[in-house]
């Protein structure tokens, strides 16, 4: 079994800006691994607020043994970006051997299109509300806020986009008050869903708290392990590839996380079609589905995933599984 690791750069459409900062370029890191003439694929982002780099986590791929199984790799790292991309390609390969799908392989149904948000990054308000009269035509926008002046950029979005279904995303930019003070705005707005309003090592307010719009778990939930720190605190989690570090977790999380009574979103990085293709199956029946990054990208892989009207489609299979 040969892994190989290249880094590839995907130009956005525009500036996109969250709480944390801003980036005109999507940097992701290709794994390929050959066994028997056939290639499997998978596509990570390495993420920054873990101390993930393009480095480091190429450093972790190519410090893999020469063989393993799937199942040993989830031994072999831990969840992260890199075991992501492993774990996805190693799933892609298995699927091309077999000649089969990999939603047969992991005994799911066939998966059908799911109605995905539509980032709206971090701006004015003026220029927010710009963003979302362009795409009101879409049913679900998400907003990317987090900071102490967001009021005027909820009334703002919300007038460019009176008829919408809309989902906020604080990454971790608000206190304990500040999301008090607007809970009823959200409300009042109709905001479906918050996801992480608070730090994650600040968490423990949300506890007693009244929660009138779901609150989602994003930073502060990685895989299965997280599961028991977040309960009377969250509604929801996201699950996201890079976080759980491949599809195997994230099957295994969805599955745990339903069990204990939290609904699921399923969200991703910024990154190319390839990274979204997996997590269209851990998708299937989430009360979320936000795997909009190859509709920020300006440029895509080749066999792009489709988007229209009934949302994001699962890969064909020249992409992925």
């Amino acid at each position: 079994m040969q892994i190989s690791v290249t880094p590839d750069t995907f130009k956005l459409a525009q500036v996109f800006t969250i709480s944390r900062g801003s980036r005109t370029e999507a940097k992701v890191l290709t794994v390929r691994i050959e066994r028997d003439g056939v290639t499997g694929l998978g596509e990570c982002v390495p993420y920054a607020r873990y101390g993930e780099t393009l480095e480091s986590v190429t450093a972790e791929i190519e410090g893999l043994p020469e063989s393993f199984s799937r199942e040993e790799l989830q031994s072999l790292l831990p969840a992260g970006a890199a075991r992501n991309a492993v774990d996805c390609a190693m799933w892609d390969l298995e699927a091309k051997q077999a000649g089969k799908r990999v939603w047969e392989l992991a005994g799911l149904p066939e998966p059908e299109p799911e109605i995905t948000a539509y980032t709206l990054s971090l701006d004015s308000p003026e220029n927010m509300q710009a963003q979302a009269a362009k795409n009101a035509h879409r049913p679900l926008l998400k907003i990317k806020l987090g900071t102490a002046d967001d009021m005027a950029r909820l009334e703002a979005v919300r007038a460019g986009a009176p008829d919408a279904r809309i989902i906020v995303d604080a990454n971790e930019g608000w206190s304990a008050e500040v999301y008090t003070d607007l809970a009823p705005h959200l409300v009042r707005l109709g905001v479906a869903l918050v996801e992480q309003p608070l730090p994650a090592g600040e968490d423990d307010a949300l506890i007693g708290m009244d929660r009138p719009v779901p609150v989602c778990a994003d930073e502060s939930c990685h895989d299965r392990e997280s599961l028991s720190s977040l309960d009377g605190k969250y509604d929801v989690i996201n699950i996201k590839l890079d976080k759980t570090g491949g599809l195997t977790e994230a099957l295994k999380l969805r599955e745990a996380a339903l069990a204990r009574g939290f609904e699921v979103m399923v969200g991703c990085m910024v990154g190319s079609s390839l990274a979204m293709a997996p997590a269209t199956l851990v998708a299937q029946g989430a009360v979320v589905t936000d795997l909009d990054g190859p509709l920020l990208l300006a440029e895509d892989r080749d066999t792009p995933l489709e988007f229209d009207d009934k949302g994001v489609h699962p890969p064909q299979a020249a992409l992925w599984g």
